[in-house]
């Protein structure tokens, strides 16, 4: 029997769970695949569904790399749930954002022949050999914007395109979804044709959708309003300072404001963050909002936090105490709902890295209430 207005999904390079919760927050879509690599991200994206309440995936965790679903006996097992997903479910989506590095302007830069940039290759690979109605494709500017990135990122286009698929895509920014974060990813929304055959979308050009995809209607925020706030620049550092919020800006983008709501400094993880032996005296020589730096960049607390990349020695350091931010104050960045937790188990390095590679939980609930609104207004 098939349930009307749902959608099962099959999460690929899952990480912790970010992009799947924001999908998750609707009732429309069930989680019901989840593929991760990488065992300290399994272990916490199960960790935190625990804490939060939420039921396991009816198919499971699987740890296979993408490269080796693509074939063989993983493949057919692939194939014979997404049947079972779409006899019970009606419609089956595929979101994921395949590991960014070789595509990142200030990452590895080796492109599509890096071992990561072949992950993206590989999942639209998958995409066009499975057929899910619809797909989320998410990955860094760098795919999108650096010509021989780019050339990459049209064949894989065009590849779709001859699988059957309709495309729109976006270059999105966090900060429009109300995360206190400048963070530009590039989103792939993908729709097979024989699904949409059964909309109401009269089209001219059968693989642009563009025009009937409402992709601005869940932005909070304008972009251009937010730059021409008058945000403030640099303020001296002095550890546990007072500083009174300064007018005409968007309290709501400010890293005090988010460390405020997730109550940070009670939070489960607000303990875990690195405490180097050496380096604290230059901690205290950095400005409160100075990021100009490659490393060292100190976050002023009414303003929004540069891109949450807490890797290639890049250190972020807190408003106004002489020390690295936490992870709690990671997870607020990313606009994680303050109930969300690492175990405590987890490494240093693993709990930074899986939150700096994750989707901003608000940008995830704005984009899976686009594709919900695009679905279901046109069928």
């Amino acid at each position: 029997m098939v349930i009307q207005q749902k959608a099962g999904i099959f999460s690929f390079f899952s990480g912790s769970g970010f992009l799947d919760l924001g999908f998750e927050s609707s009732d429309t879509f069930k989680i019901l695949f989840i593929n991760e690599v990488y065992p300290p991200f399994i272990e916490a994206y199960k960790f935190s569904r625990q804490k939060l309440g939420l039921k396991e995936p009816i198919f499971g965790y699987d740890t296979s790399d993408v490269r080796d679903i693509n074939i063989g006996n993983k493949l057919k097992i692939l194939n014979k749930y997404i049947k079972k997903a779409r006899e019970t479910f009606g419609i089956v989506g595929f979101i994921g954002g395949p590991p960014c590095p070789d595509f990142s302007i200030g990452g590895k830069n080796k492109g599509k022949e890096g071992e990561n940039g072949k992950l993206s290759g590989c999942y639209i690979n998958l995409i066009c050999q499975t057929l899910p109605d619809f797909f989320v494709f998410e990955n860094v500017k760098g795919l999108w914007k650096t010509k021989r990135h780019r050339q990459f990122y049209d064949i894989l286009k065009i590849q779709l395109i001859n699988s059957g698929y309709c495309l729109t895509e976006r270059l999105i920014n966090a900060l429009e979804y109300g995360v206190p974060q400048d963070r530009e990813r590039i989103i792939l929304i993908g729709f097979n044709i024989s699904f949409l055959q059964n909309s109401t979308i009269n089209y001219k050009d059968k693989y642009e959708i563009n025009q009937y995809f409402p992709w601005l209607k869940y932005i909070k925020y304008s972009l251009n309003d937010i730059y021409l706030k008058p945000w403030p620049s640099i303020d001296d550092f002095q550890e546990n300072s007072i500083l009174d919020i300064p007018r005409g800006i968007e309290k709501e983008l400010t890293v005090e404001f988010w460390f405020e709501k997730n109550k940070v400094y009670e939070h489960p993880n607000s303990t875990h963050y690195f405490k180097p032996r050496a380096g604290i005296n230059r901690f205290k020589t950095v400005a409160e909002g100075d990021s100009s730096r490659k490393s060292f960049k100190r976050l002023h607390r009414w303003r929004y936090s540069p891109t949450a990349a807490y890797g290639n020695n890049e250190v972020h350091l807190h408003p106004y105490k002489i020390r690295r931010i936490s992870v709690s104050e990671a997870l607020a960045i990313q606009s994680l709902p303050k109930e969300f937790i690492l175990p405590p188990t987890m490494s240093l390095s693993d709990m930074f890295k899986t939150i700096g590679n994750g989707v901003p939980f608000l940008a995830s609930v704005g984009l899976a209430n686009t594709v919900e609104d695009f679905i279901f207004s046109n069928f």
